[in-house]
């Protein structure tokens, strides 16, 4: 399984899909996917093999960490991020792996700034804020 940019300069080999699927619905979050939400499953950095070279946006998060975005520096599509919380895990943009039948979100983060029409399909963990 891959996820890549739209040029497809940068690439991250994944092992499948992972259980760990996360919906965020923070502020940042919406300017960052430039959607009501952004969608990142995460993996152990070990699993993974990044190619190509990415361009790194970090800004700190509402709890005092650390969030670093991966992009690519041609197209500008988002890669992947990673957080200072969970140092040893790489969040994958799902839209970068571009798989209709990938697994959806589990757990649904920042739902205070959630759009009122967005509703997440099956049974998710909802929290008003992140989880903690």
């Amino acid at each position: 399984m891959r996820a890549q940019c739209q040029c497809g300069q940068l690439t991250v080999e994944l092992p499948g899909p992972s259980p760990a699927v996360v919906a965020c619905h923070c502020i940042a979050c919406q300017r960052r996917s430039g959607s009501p939400f952004g969608v990142l499953a995460y993996y152990p950095e070990d699993l993974l093999t990044v190619a190509g070279e990415g361009k790194r946006f970090e800004r700190a998060t509402d709890e005092g960490n650390r969030f670093e975005t991966v992009f690519c520096p041609e197209c500008g599509s988002t890669v992947y991020a990673r957080t200072a919380k969970h140092p040893s895990m790489i969040g994958v943009a799902v839209g970068a792996i571009a798989d209709p039948a990938f697994p959806a979100p589990v757990r649904s983060v920042w739902e205070e700034s959630m759009h009122h029409w967005v509703t997440l399909p099956g049974e998710v963990q909802h929290f008003a804020k992140g989880r903690v």
